[in-house]
């Protein structure tokens, strides 16, 4: 037989052990997954001249879905196609892949009207953040890559 347990206990700020007991529990629990060995991270960068990092977008792929996860411009290389061009690039890599989605979230904050230019479609609006604060999960269909 199994020693007690205690009540849940609730904090705004769990010391950090719990943390990284949480982590190393979940992280061998998928890494005792077989599926998950197919994960695979996908990062996309640029750098400036200098080679200092101007954008980047990472995320993962999994089977025939890739989910974009940061997508980051440096603000004084904004508004310049960088963003479309990282979203591409990421976009590319992924039909290479094989994949046939691509999934994100962005807050109303951030860059939906970015991503629905690019042909990303809503699956999702979440609210209930702060006031005027929504999240939306974004789908797009991939073209097989030739």
């Amino acid at each position: 037989m199994s020693a007690p347990l205690s009540t849940p206990s609730v904090t705004d700020r769990p010391a950090p052990e719990a943390l990284q007991a949480l982590d190393a529990g979940l992280s061998a629990f998928n890494a005792a997954q077989p599926a998950l060995a197919q994960v695979r991270p996908l990062f996309v960068a640029v750098h400036d001249a200098g080679g200092r990092l101007a954008g980047a977008a990472s995320g993962r792929s999994w089977g025939e879905c890739c989910e974009l996860q940061q997508l980051w411009v440096d603000a004084a290389c904004r508004r310049r196609g960088l963003g479309r061009a990282l979203v591409t690039a990421f976009e590319d890599e992924a039909a290479a892949r094989g994949c046939r989605l691509v999934y994100l979230d962005t807050f109303s904050f951030q860059a939906p009207a970015f991503y629905a230019a690019l042909g990303y479609e809503v699956a999702l609006v979440t609210c209930g953040y702060a006031p005027g604060i929504e999240k939306t999960t974004f789908h797009k269909r991939l073209r097989p890559a030739p």
